[in-house]
């Protein structure tokens, strides 16, 4: 029961952190994080299926067409 409550924390914050982050780069890596935690609540609840297409569609995809899409379209920094 405890590895709920810590893997729900951890996509908690994550999501938290996804949200407040100004840095595009980052807010997908906390994005990962939550994703990977939701899919990780999947397999403890004996649905191993589900988070195994949480990953492949979602870490693997999604995640990686997010991440091309901040790297390619970068301009320069611009500092407030």
């Amino acid at each position: 029961m405890i590895e709920f409550y810590i893997i729900g924390a951890i996509g908690f914050f994550s999501a938290v952190w996804a949200v407040i982050e100004k840095n595009l780069f980052r807010a997908a890596l906390a994005l990962t994080i939550f994703l990977l935690s939701i899919a990780s609540l999947y397999f403890a609840f004996n649905a191993q299926f589900l988070g195994a297409i949480q990953i492949i569609v979602y870490v693997g995809a999604v995640i990686t067409l997010l991440l091309f899409t901040i790297m390619l379209t970068r301009g320069e920094e611009v500092e407030e």
